[in-house]
């Protein structure tokens, strides 16, 4: 195992980290976790020298956390440090700070190290700062509750710096980064500047929710086969991550304990600045053939735009091709029909075949056609016959 500097703490990170986020499961619905496998798996990985494991509230509907806690027993508590988060979106009052913190101490049964703001964009961030959360985070910490607080990231380059700007003594930033997502989110900017500012850096989806590490379309395939050294999809998604000096640990949300072997075996090969010139021009490649991998190729000018019907042309091509191109049409239902996803009169079904948004076209799509395939695959799912 290969450790790096973790921010300003004299203690080193392992390069890879456990999270606890995606543990294997057996049963439908809804699953539940099999927590004999993922006990073996946790420990697996600290055997083998992962010394950092996350986890927090929500993981597994609370299950994460408890198995996790169970994990940890006959020693293994001591050789790695544990974190997991405050659900910050969920917090109304004051009182919530203590109601969730005092559940998860209860869940893991052992002191946690860094104790994490969730998911934090920038309206949960405005919210737990003006109730308190730093006031309380700082509390907890003199009388030893946990030893550093942090936050995970889920919104643009600019509320990133204003959090980190908004205390002195954060620990470590989570932020999602591989490299389909330099300019995702926090991006490299926001490592750079965390790293810069003497923090952890803690990256969450170095293989985009185990995308990277799929099976490519034939394009990315053909570029990975065209490298002098052979590496599987997860390795060259994971190596690049690691090449990069400002990162201090990656996490991988392991389901089964294949993953657990090859990560682990892969961060023994990692580090600053391994990869060579050729190589990393081929991760540029593999981007361009992701890219256009697309079956619709819209380019997002938004020269369809506005539409007459109020339809998110580019917006619903954007969902389809990434859903297409992962073979993932289940998130793309969700960002399409979700929970924050396209209001109904967005949708593609608004469409009326007006021809306004094909004559403008400078890619010549037959937009009405797309948005038809679209709406199928991504809409509401018909009822079964009685």
């Amino acid at each position: 195992m290969q450790y790096r500097r973790f921010g300003k703490l004299e203690w080193k990170v392992s390069a890879l980290g456990f999270g606890a986020m995606r543990l294997p499961t057996i049963g439908t619905a809804p699953p539940s976790v099999d927590e004999a496998e993922a006990i073996r798996m946790i420990r697996y990985a600290i055997d083998n020298g992962v010394n950092y494991l996350d986890t927090a509230y929500p993981y597994h509907g609370g299950e994460s956390e408890r198995i996790v806690g169970r994990a940890l027993k006959d020693g293994y508590r001591e050789k790695m440090k544990l974190t997991t988060k405050l659900p910050a979106r969920q917090v109304e009052s004051t009182s919530d700070f203590d109601r969730f913190f005092e559940e998860q101490c209860r869940r893991l049964d052992t002191k946690m190290d860094f104790y994490l703001l969730h998911g934090l964009n920038r309206n949960s961030w405005a919210k737990v700062r003006d109730l308190g959360i730093i006031k309380w985070a700082e509390k907890q910490i003199a009388n030893g509750r946990f030893d550093h607080l942090g936050f995970s990231f889920h919104d643009d380059f600019d509320t990133f710096k204003s959090i980190i700007d908004g205390y002195d003594n954060w620990t470590l930033s989570q932020i999602q980064y591989n490299y389909m997502d330099v300019n995702f989110q926090a991006g490299r900017r926001g490592l750079e500047y965390a790293a810069g500012k003497d923090l952890a850096v803690v990256i969450m989806e170095p293989l985009r929710g185990g995308r990277l590490a799929r099976k490519p379309p034939q394009k990315v395939a053909e570029v990975w086969a065209s490298a002098t050294q052979q590496r599987s999809p997860a390795e060259w998604g994971l190596l690049w991550v690691w090449d990069h000096p400002e990162v201090s640990v990656a996490l991988s949300g392991m389901s089964t304990m294949e993953q657990v072997v090859e990560n682990v075996a892969v961060a023994g090969r990692s580090g600053p600045g391994i990869l060579t010139a050729d190589e990393q021009a081929l991760y540029q490649c593999a981007i361009e053939a992701y890219e256009t991998s697309n079956p619709i190729p819209c380019t997002g000018c938004e020269y369809c735009l506005p539409c007459p019907n109020g339809v998110e042309i580019p917006t619903i091509f954007q969902i389809y091709n990434e859903a297409s191109v992962w073979d993932d049409f289940r998130t793309g239902r969700g960002r399409y029909r979700g929970p924050g996803g396209l209001s109904e009169d967005q949708r593609a079904d608004q469409c009326t075949e007006c021809g306004e948004c094909s004559d403008a076209c400078p890619q010549e799509i037959p937009v009405a056609e797309w948005l038809k395939k679209a709406h199928e695959m991504l809409g509401p799912r018909p009822e079964p016959a009685p």
